[in-house]
């Protein structure tokens, strides 16, 4: 069989309509564009579960927490995918790829190589300097003084900044390095099979100066505004961002974009490497994130929620061996249909009993109903699940048996829960059409435990509990007395990070969580918002 080359390409927390080409005239995407006119862009595709660690453990597993237990993002090693789960990478080494992961894999333990040769990490906030090749790139390319890698979280976590680092040096920049570096390794004795993982455009969006006014003067679209109540759990995310002013929202906004531009011009150096050595037409491409980002839809932020801007997520493919140029498929796709996609193109059979819920998007007529689209997200009373067709997306929340329902043709925003009023009899019948499928895809997909007597499970209602992003770098308390030493202030970063964002005043943040979960004395504080 004629092997192709396969390259994962992801990016973190980037929404759906984030493609010029794929419809949003606001965005500078023209590699990704190209990507769209050369391969297939797939327009309803979705993370199963919109949140990190859960949506790789899928990616990498085909298989959904109910199998590789991450229902939600843990650090703290807790949890750890069973070793027995048979994984793409290593179902491809196996069958001869050379394998390299680049980036963020976001996978516990973080040094686990789930089946890759070879691991390049490049994680946002790794617990030790020896755990992260990117950190230990920048420690001997001379800063080693820099405590925030990836922009300076806590205080400033969504707020506007620019990159304390050269671009040569920029996260964004080693991952293209570092994948066409391997992708030259790999001189044609065996195809290749490479993750290249961008940690851009997930916060802080710390673009270099480059790329950090790409937006000035573009026409950004506003964000949608519900009409009816939202979730708790939606409530939850309106506080995180910390935004004063409407202008420091924008900024915020535009530096997000950004984030995108600047990848998109990465991706164009691995596409003409490819290009220039030959290798573009026998390589399968696949561009996705693992999840979207709410960007301010209903004054929310962030991700955990079932609605489009966190949930749905662009997907491109090129391979012109089965892709037609131009080509534009609306079946639903989603994160679980990379493994069995990669597997089937690469004449793999998947060895495990596991009923994946994912399936090669080269199948047209195969077991995946592909009228519909599951997605599910944590446990206990904070967990909810989702069931969307072409014409309605029913959403429901364990905690209080919440019930959403919206019409994705006449209000593709979700702007109108319609179960908020009395629907319609139409409505009522899609709802319980819907809520029926829905708890069929619960038990066969989701948690053991949250449906009895074929209906969902009632729990105590959720109530929000409003939160700020207080991780400070972790890898400082493991450092020896020698590279400590050489540490600059956190203050310092602060300064740095803000110098040429005017709109940010440091006044107007809470400064009561910086000062709780930074350790920052009252003078330190002063001392700050002085300068």
């Amino acid at each position: 069989m004629d092997r192709p080359n396969i390259l994962l390409i992801t990016t973190d927390q980037q929404r759906f309509d984030t493609i010029n080409a794929a419809g949003f005239s606001h965005m500078k995407t023209p590699n990704l564009d190209r990507l769209v006119g050369e391969g297939c862009l797939f327009r309803n595709a979705y993370s199963p579960n919109p949140v990190c660690i859960p949506a790789r453990h899928n990616i990498v597993s085909g298989l959904s927490a109910k199998h590789h237990g991450f229902d939600d993002n843990y650090f703290d090693n807790s949890i750890q995918m069973p070793s027995d789960l048979p994984t793409f990478p290593e179902l491809l080494t196996n069958a001869g790829y050379g394998s390299t992961a680049i980036g963020k894999m976001h996978f516990q333990p973080c040094r686990r190589h789930n089946g890759f040769d070879r691991m390049l990490t490049m994680e946002e906030i790794p617990d030790n300097l020896e755990d992260d090749d990117y950190a230990l790139y920048l420690h001997n390319q001379g800063f080693g003084h820099l405590r925030s890698f990836h922009g300076v979280r806590h205080l400033l976590y969504m707020l506007p900044q620019q990159s304390m680092l050269p671009i040569e040096h920029h996260g964004t920049t080693w991952v293209a390095d570092r994948t066409i570096e391997a992708m030259e390794g790999y001189t044609g004795d065996r195809p290749f099979l490479i993750w290249s993982s961008f940690i851009e455009p997930h916060p802080p969006f710390d673009v270099p100066e480059e790329w950090a006014h790409a937006y000035d003067e573009v026409q950004i679209p506003a964000g949608p505004v519900s009409k009816t109540p939202l979730s708790s759990l939606a409530e939850e995310n309106k506080h995180i961002a910390d935004y004063p002013t409407k202008e420091v929202a924008d900024r915020a906004k535009r530096l997000y974009y950004s984030a995108i531009s600047f990848v998109d011009d990465q991706i164009g150096r691995i596409l003409a490497h490819l290009e220039e050595t030959g290798r573009l037409d026998d390589t399968l491409i696949i561009f996705t994130s693992d999840h979207g980002e709410m960007l301010g839809d209903f004054e929310t932020y962030q991700k955990f929620l079932p609605y489009d801007g966190s949930s749905k997520i662009p997907f491109l493919v090129r391979y012109p061996k089965l892709v037609e140029p131009g080509s534009v498929d609306d079946r639903f796709v989603d994160l679980n249909d990379i493994l069995p996609t990669f597997l089937d193109v690469a004449g793999v059979d998947y060895p495990a009993n596991h009923k994946l819920p994912g399936e090669s998007i080269f199948v047209q007529d195969g077991f995946k109903n592909r009228k519909y689209q599951y997605v599910e997200h944590n446990k206990g009373n904070k967990r909810w699940v989702s069931l969307r067709d072409h014409r309605y997306k029913y959403n429901y929340y364990y905690g209080g048996g919440r019930e959403e329902l919206f019409d994705m043709i006449a209000d593709p925003k979700e702007t109108a829960n319609i179960l908020h009023e009395k629907p319609t009899a139409t409505q009522e019948a899609a709802r319980m059409r819907l809520r029926k499928k829905l708890v069929r895809y619960e038990k066969a997909y989701g948690l053991e435990g949250y449906v009895a007597n074929d209906d969902f499970v009632v729990m105590e209602p959720y109530l929000a509990v409003p939160y700020r992003e207080t991780n400070f770098p972790k890898h400082v308390d493991s450092l020896t007395q020698e590279k400590k030493a050489v540490l600059g202030a956190m203050e310092n970063e602060i300064r740095l990070a803000i110098r040429n964002e005017l709109v940010v005043n440091l006044a107007d943040l809470d400064l009561e969580t910086f000062r709780r979960f930074g350790g920052f004395s009252d003078e330190q504080v002063k001392t700050l918002l002085k300068e």
